[in-house]
């Protein structure tokens, strides 16, 4: 996991310089779709990786209570991306909200992954359908299944009108880097961590496939026993805005390092650099009472990044935090104690996030401040 880890970083810079490019380059500059490639390649390799982490159980899970048939609605923006004009795409979803708590970025990747092997099987064109109900699954039906345990549960249907598969293949289907593709045609990593996120929430997952009969998956996942949804406030998509704060960023990677300086700079932030934890301890004792926010990489030499943080809190315990790792949060537990009130950026991350979750930490400090 170290040489994934540090393909975060680079991946990271190179989203990174891109974004800046198409932001200053005029779409009329011949040179402006060779960028956009570039983006998007970049983009492909980020995801990748994610599949990668979230595999490995190394990416961030966040779960809360979500109505699985409105994460579905959402993500028919990217599956509209992903399925071809020769496929009809229907949707049959139950009539009533089917709350979990769950992660809704993952679930939303297990339905693209889904949908993606979906569309390879129908080279000709076809038919992908997604269907949610609401189901009691009784003893005997866990036990058929070699599933863990009976109660209440929310489907989904996810079924195509492609070449099907073979029993042979079938039972091989969630095997990580399986794939009965041409090489550079796929990874096989699409259904394993589809399954590896299923199992992370107590789900279960089942395929029936015939030769010439199309394939159908049945997800099961666990329904939350909460009468209501705790709903965040879902705000439009943000646009970054600047500021004048001071900011310590620690990152030991110099060329990350250099791009979110330049980033932070351009929007008007000042930026006190640090290469590691002991410096930015050192650098914020020089300049406690001008620095606003620090910005902190966990992973780095002479001193972690939470270190410096509980050192930088004996010199001003409310200094406005934010941490930034290649892994999740969930990594470090048992290793190395993370406080659970300082957000954590994950890379690969791009300007845009970064602005947006300065400015959060840093509007967030000062309304709690007027309270």
């Amino acid at each position: 996991m170290p040489i994934l880890w540090a393909t975060t970083s680079i991946l990271t810079t190179i989203i990174g310089y891109a974004e800046i490019i198409l932001l200053k380059m005029p779409e009329v500059d011949p040179l402006h779709q060779y960028v956009t490639q570039i983006r998007a390649a970049s983009d492909r390799a980020s995801h990748l990786t994610k599949d990668l982490l979230l595999f490995s159980r190394k990416q961030t899970s966040e779960r809360k209570a979500i109505d699985l048939n409105e994460s579905i609605r959402k993500v028919e923006v990217f599956l509209k991306r992903i399925i071809r004009a020769d496929i009809t795409y229907k949707t049959d979803l139950h009539n009533e909200a089917l709350h979990l708590f769950a992660d809704s970025y993952q679930l939303e990747q297990v339905l693209i992954n889904l949908a993606t092997n979906a569309c390879d099987a129908m080279p000709g064109g076809g038919t992908l359908t997604v269907i949610t109900d609401r189901v009691n699954l009784d003893e005997q039906f866990v036990k058929t299944n070699c599933f863990d345990k009976p109660g209440l549960y929310a489907s989904i249907t996810v079924s195509d009108t492609g070449y099907g598969m073979d029993e042979k293949t079938r039972l091989r289907v969630f095997e990580p880097f399986f794939t009965t593709k041409e090489i550079g045609k796929g990874t096989g990593l699409g259904l394993a961590v589809a399954y590896g996120i299923i199992k992370q929430h107590e789900g279960f997952v089942n395929v029936s496939s015939e030769v010439g009969s199309g394939t159908t998956f049945h997800i099961y996942l666990p329904l939350s026993t909460a009468e209501t949804l705790d709903v965040a406030e879902i705000s439009p998509l943000e646009l970054p805005i600047g500021g004048s704060e001071t900011i310590l960023l620690a990152e030991d990677d110099e060329t990350l390092c250099k791009l979110m300086t330049r980033v932070l700079k351009e929007y008007g932030y000042t930026v006190i650099t640090a290469v590691d934890g002991a410096e930015a301890v050192r650098k914020f004792a020089g300049n406690s009472d001008s620095i606003d926010l620090v910005i902190l990489d966990i992973v780095m030499p002479n001193m972690k990044g939470n270190k410096a943080l509980d050192e930088i809190r004996k010199i001003r315990p409310a200094v406005n935090a934010i941490y930034v790792s290649g892994y999740a949060a969930d990594t470090f537990h048992g290793k190395t104690s993370l406080e659970e009130s300082v957000p954590m950026l994950i890379k690969p991350m791009t300007p845009t996030e970064l602005l947006l979750a300065v400015r959060r930490q840093l509007s967030f400090k000062k309304v709690s401040d007027h309270l």
